[in-house]
């Protein structure tokens, strides 16, 4: 016995790696990393592209604080003040109206789905994932302007971004939902605490990192959404705080509306317009990173 417990342990030994898998595993990576350097050509050209052509109007002044109002054609004046304002507004409001609507789905969905509601449920999901921009624009333009009677307005417009927001927060947030472990839902039914307060007080929090992220990147994809501003509201080169009456500009429009432009001034104003759209999304990028990060690191 006291032999047996003297011998020496020997460390596992692995097989040797045939010469044949070390080269397709080589050849592999190789793949991968060179579809990953062709997917971002594309990419990087589109981004030094507007870069080089809409840089020189954001270092003009008064680019972010002046709207077009009154500003000639061919003039190299005024700024995109009104459109960014627009763009922001009818986004934030879509948000307002989506977020609470896609977080309530996604619970029910993942806490409480079940039977033939929660398959509707899911088909409406899908089938709203699936239709485009144009076609949700020209759903409200049937509804909210051409049967209730309303005025074409950026509240119009944020009901459409509305039907693409929604799929995107439920989706983000029934797969941070479904990631919060089962043992946690567990021990809170054991201590006797009710299914509904399981869900604020320990589900939603736990998730709460990764649906934040989701909803900044539903806001950021639909900011570019051009259909249902061609659609919905028409331009004004002054600013206009009433969502519910009169023209709103925002960055897709302005651009659209600079394209009948054939002056220098009015391509610069489209390739800067574009590249404020971009800052403006990469910065709703980076704030969600940093709000799932920080709100990881504090849990």
């Amino acid at each position: 016995m006291t032999a047996t417990l003297d011998k020496p342990i020997k460390a596992p030994t692995f097989r040797h790696v045939s010469t044949a898998r070390r080269i397709k595993n080589n050849l592999a990576t190789g793949v991968v990393w060179l579809c990953f350097g062709l997917a971002l050509v594309p990419l990087l050209w589109v981004l030094l592209t507007v870069v080089q052509k809409g840089a020189a109007a954001l270092t003009r002044s008064g680019w972010f604080t002046k709207s077009q109002n009154g500003v000639l054609p061919d003039s190299h004046a005024g700024g995109v003040y009104h459109a960014i304002y627009g763009t922001i507004v009818q986004a934030g409001i879509a948000a307002v109206i989506a977020v609470p609507l896609g977080i309530m789905a996604a619970v029910f969905l993942v806490e409480y789905g079940r039977g033939w509601l929660a398959k509707t449920t899911t088909f409406m999901v899908d089938i709203l994932a699936g239709v485009p921009s144009i076609v949700a624009a020209l759903f409200i333009f049937a509804l909210w302007i051409a049967t209730l009677g309303n005025p074409q307005s950026a509240f119009a417009v944020s009901l459409a971004l509305v039907l693409l927001m929604l799929p995107v927060v439920v989706r983000s947030t029934e797969e941070m939902l479904k990631l919060v472990p089962d043992e946690l839902r567990e021990a809170s039914y054991a201590l006797g605490i009710p299914k509904w307060k399981t869900i604020v007080r320990i589900v939603i929090p736990t998730a709460a990192p990764g649906m934040i992220s989701g909803m900044l990147l539903a806001v950021a994809r639909v900011m570019g959404e051009t259909a249902p501003v061609l659609v919905l509201v028409g331009y004004s080169k002054a600013i206009n705080f009433d969502v519910f009456h009169g023209n709103m500009a925002s960055l897709p429009l302005l651009m659209y509306q600079e394209l009948s432009n054939p002056e220098p001034a009015g391509r610069e104003r489209i390739w800067g317009a574009a590249l404020t759209l971009i800052l403006i999304i990469a910065l709703l990028y980076a704030a969600a990173a940093a709000v799932n990060k920080l709100l990881t690191r504090n849990r």
